[in-house]
């Protein structure tokens, strides 16, 4: 991926990116691969697996593409940091203008800034980088401020849909504000970026994934919190992933300058970031103003070093070069993590399905020896057989028959589904939305109208195969296709007390009817209890399945990986 040439008189090294279009095929391959990946089940380490995939993402699709597309586009600087830390200050005097809003409405913002030299503005202005921001030029108003029916009109490229661009279940219209300065060198854009601890969450994924399109990042603190987890938080990442860094330590009183510059300087060692370059800002009337701009001489150095970042090649590429490096070697670590989490995904997907599955064959194989051993013909119907043809007409007798097979079956579905909730009550994974306490039933409909519905179903296919079989005799008095039903129906569901149903049938429609018109029944009737516990058991997966929890992307995200390892 990178090739480094000692320079000759000078300390650094050369570093020159290999953008071969095989590397980028494979690189976008990945990509598609970490897109596809996802981690619906609530397990331990699913949060962690979303936002490792998220950053991914961001890295890959608003920097090392881009970057590696086109290796000559100027440097992207992010100022980042947490809230009251100073970067808008910095930005404008760094500018030498006003150019990013400051002060105590900041944390509010959602439009960050970036800032370019005139003849840069085309390599920004375009969806190169960023490609879910909006663009907005020269000092347009914010998007997110305006009402959202007067932003459907607004001009330029609206923001794809995709991760981060919904917040609450609203859409978020979400900008980037260009401005040019010709106080900047060609070759470098500063953007201001949201606070990274702002107390809106939009803000807080914005900033990070403003970060994560930066080759240089400028981690921004202050005196009074150097210390804290937040800036800390990012110089760790700016180290696993080897970025050019640097960090300004800002609003120094004069007092203690000498101090706390050199307790943060023993915290950057003990670090193992003592390399990184090191600015400190005083503190001055102008870092309070809000609006002020410090000083040159204030920001003197630290605008002496980008610049001469920007213009010299040999330390413009290693720039480049490191923050490139150092994104695709953490895929080594960072791929293999999303595969294993991946792979706990399916684990307990499968686990939640075999569950179900096992209940319900279960009670599968308990209905069909209950009807075989003739359990439908109990309670109500067994009495209106005893009372049939005296007491009890034919139509009386089959609803009373189909009502039993039809609560035969709702028990053994509910029996399943109570032996796979107890088993997914004790997996985490099943606290995900729809699986556990909801009913899957759509429309309204319920089990029991679904199954009573089959039952109905198989009746009159019963009726329509006896209508067949009297139709076929060859007599006169043929006798009533709803009583041959009747009889045909108890003999199926009735066992041994139904026995002399079969000699009845026999005696109206002929032995060899009475036997085609059994055979018929009987493998309705078998595939009707199949076809009704399966329907149920699908139905009680469909939430599961809706996750969309498959094997192949563990194995998908360790091949793309291999390919780009064998391609740099």
């Amino acid at each position: 991926m990178l090739q480094k040439v000692r320079k000759i008189g000078h300390s650094s090294h050369v570093v020159t990116l290999d953008v071969r279009p095989q590397l980028l095929d494979a690189l976008s391959a990945l990509r598609d691969r970490v897109a596809a990946a996802r981690f619906p089940l609530p397990l331990a380490g699913a949060p962690r697996a979303r936002a490792n995939r998220e950053e991914l993402l961001a890295q890959l699709d608003d920097y090392l593409v881009p970057r590696l597309r086109d290796p000559q586009a100027p440097l992207l600087a992010v100022i980042g940091g947490s809230t009251g830390a100073g970067k808008s200050t910095l930005v404008n005097s760094l500018v030498g203008r006003q150019v990013s809003e400051a002060g105590v409405l900041r944390p509010t913002t959602r439009t960050p800034v970036l800032v370019c030299h005139p003849e840069d503005c085309h390599w920004f202005s375009g969806m190169r980088v960023l490609p879910r921001l909006t663009r907005v030029l020269g000092g347009g108003k914010d998007p997110a401020d305006e009402p959202a029916a007067s932003r459907r009109g607004q001009g330029g490229r609206a923001p794809r849909a995709g991760r981060g661009d919904r917040t609450g279940g609203a859409v978020v219209q979400r900008a980037l504000r260009i401005e040019t300065a010709e106080t900047l060198p060609r070759g470098l854009a500063l953007l201001d970026a949201p606070d990274v601890d702002s107390l809106v969450a939009e803000n807080r994924v914005l900033a990070a994934e403003l970060i994560c399109a930066a080759d240089v990042w400028i981690m921004v603190t202050t005196a009074s919190r150097y210390a804290d987890a937040v800036p800390w938080n990012m110089l760790r990442a700016a180290k696993q992933y080897d970025v050019t860094l640097v960090t300004v330590l800002d609003r120094v009183p004069h007092q203690v300058v000498n101090e706390v510059s050199r307790q943060y300087a023993a915290l950057l060692t003990k670090a193992g970031l003592g390399e990184v370059p090191r600015f400190t800002v005083p503190e001055l009337p102008e870092s309070a103003s809000g609006g002020g701009l410090l000083p040159g001489t204030a920001v003197a150095p630290l605008r002496e070093w980008l610049t001469r970042l920007a213009e010299d090649p040999a330390a413009r590429q290693y720039a480049v070069a490191r923050t490139a490096r150092g994104v695709l070697d953490s895929l080594r670590t960072r791929m293999p993590e999303l595969a294993g989490a991946a792979a706990a995904q399916y684990a307990a997907a499968l686990r939640l399905t075999t569950a179900v599955e096992k209940a319900y064959e279960s009670e599968h194989t308990r209905v069909r020896g209950r009807v075989q051993a003739g359990a439908v013909l109990a309670g109500d119907a067994l009495k209106r057989w005893r009372a049939y043809p005296l007491d009890c007409d034919p139509p009386e007798l089959l609803d009373a028959l189909c009502d039993s097979l039809t609560e035969l079956l709702l028990c053994a579905v509910t029996a399943a589904d109570e032996r796979a909730d107890e088993t997914w009550r004790r997996e985490p994974a099943a606290g995900a939305a729809g699986l556990l306490g909801d009913d899957p039933s759509e429309g309204g409909e319920t089990a029991e109208h679904r199954i009573g519905m089959a039952v109905r179903r198989w009746r009159r296919e019963i009726e329509e195969y006896a209508e067949d079989e009297v139709r076929e005799l060859e007599r006169a008095a043929a006798p009533d296709p709803e009583a041959v039903a009747a009889l045909a129906v108890t003999a199926l569901l009735g066992g041994r007390r139904a026995r002399s149903s079969g000699e009845r049938l026999a005696e109206r429609i002929g032995p060899h009817g009475a036997l085609r018109l059994r055979d018929r029944g009987s493998r309705l009737l078998t595939s009707l209890v199949e076809r009704v516990m399966g329907n149920e058991r699908e139905r009680r997966l469909s939430p599961l399945e809706a996750l969309d929890v498959h094997a192949e992307p563990q194995a998908e995200l360790i091949a793309a990986l291999s390919v780009l390892q064998k391609e740099r």
